[in-house]
Parts: structure tokens; sequence; C-alpha cells
């Protein structure tokens, strides 16, 4: 099997082109989700937390009934940013890895992660 020398450039150079588009549409992603906010609250709603989908957290409302005991504010505080960083993290995920797909080029034997 021969292939034209300039065809094969071309082609490298198409591939290239996509790989650097597809990387600035990650890091544009990227930015994008620095301002997508999830809320995630209590069973009870007597803890608020609001946080990034990169992970940063936002904000925390506690109720004044929680301050009462110490123990179960710190209960509370774990299994509310547990929950928070979950969903984050898939959305997180998720969308890089819709962005990463998209611009993957067109490799033979790597169709398989598309």
């Amino acid at each position: 099997m021969k292939f034209k020398k300039e065809n094969m450039f071309g082609d490298m150079m198409g591939m290239m082109n996509k790989i650097k588009e597809t990387q600035q549409k990650v890091e544009e992603t990227k930015e994008r989700l620095k301002t997508v906010t999830i809320e995630e609250k209590s069973s009870d709603g007597l803890l608020k937390v609001t946080i990034s989908a990169t992970r940063e957290i936002k904000n925390i409302s506690v109720a004044d009934e929680l301050m009462e005991d110490k123990e179960q504010l710190e209960d509370y505080l774990v299994l509310t940013l547990n929950k928070a960083i979950s969903r984050a993290s898939d959305i997180n995920e998720a969308e890089l890895a819709a962005v990463a797909k998209d611009g993957m080029p067109d490799i033979p034997g790597l169709d398989q992660f598309k």
C-alpha cells in the first residue's frame, strides 16, 4: 500500500489542527465550569452548600439550630460536601469528556475511544 507524501502531510496537519482546536475547547470548557454552580442541601435543609463544577466551595449556609451541636454540624458538613463534590465531579468529567470526544481526530485504531 503506497501513500502519497503530500497527502500524509496534509492529513497530519489536519489532525494537529484538530488536536489544537480540541485543547482550546477543553480550556474554554474548564473556564466555563468555574461559573457553573451546584447547590446541595442536607435532607432536612438545615445545611446548604454551593460549589462550582470545578469543586471550589462558594458558600456554606448553616441553620442556627445546627450551631448548638458541633458533632451533628460536622456530620452534616461531611455528608453534604461529599454529595456536592460528587455531583460537581460528575458534571466536570462529563463536560470535559464530551469536548475531548468531539475533538478526537480520526486515527485508525483509536475509534474505540469515541
